[in-house]
């Protein structure tokens, strides 16, 4: 018989630091300090919670990676019970060991316990390893996630306004008045 050498554990507050490495792509931007702090937060509220958790997946004694596990509805206009499978990461040196599928079957047990028929992931669109393996577990894609800062935004929703109703544009009686003024001075030179 095969020993394996991945085991599952939830999350304690000392693998804040480890979290705040695997989902560096993920988190909040700011100092170390602060994202330990959110991590910490975060995995005290999945413990908290009959609905959160944080799998870690420990590979022959060493972490090796994490799923963090929550029941939510499909989106905010679908009620469909679904358990979210967020930032399910393995580190590099550890991938293609079997991490990346034992925090899976974590998810599936965990919808499997709650008596959800549903499972939702997300990886990320540069990321052809992950959205291959999600594939291979049947995971279809069913939107695209957009995520840009609010300023560029309205940047590009003010550079996309008719010029008539931006500021700094001319106005129509200004438009009309310039080309009366052209139709005039074509007839007089007409005539």
């Amino acid at each position: 018989m095969m020993r394996t050498l991945v085991s599952l554990r939830c999350a304690v507050l000392s693998d804040a630091p480890f979290l705040a490495t695997l989902w560096e792509g993920g988190i909040r931007r700011a100092d170390r300090g602060e994202q330990i702090a959110d991590l910490e937060l975060i995995i005290k509220n999945a413990s908290e919670s009959p609905d959160a958790k944080i799998v870690v997946a420990d590979y022959d004694g060493s972490p090796a990676g994490a799923v963090y596990l929550r029941l939510t509805t499909l989106s905010a206009i679908n009620l469909e019970p679904t358990v979210q499978a967020l930032s399910p990461h393995v580190l590099p040196e550890f991938r293609r060991h079997g991490v990346g599928r034992t925090l899976m079957e974590a998810a599936v047990s965990f919808a499997e316990e709650l008596g959800v028929g549903q499972l939702a992931t997300a990886a990320a669109s540069s990321s052809r390893d992950g959205n291959r393996f999600m594939a291979r577990l049947a995971l279809g894609p069913q939107a695209v996630l957009r995520v840009a800062p609010t300023h560029a935004v309205r940047a590009r929703l003010v550079a996309q306004r008719p010029s008539l109703h931006r500021g700094g544009g001319r106005q129509l009686g200004q438009v009309l008045a310039a080309r009366r003024s052209l139709r005039r001075s074509q007839a007089a030179d007409a005539g």
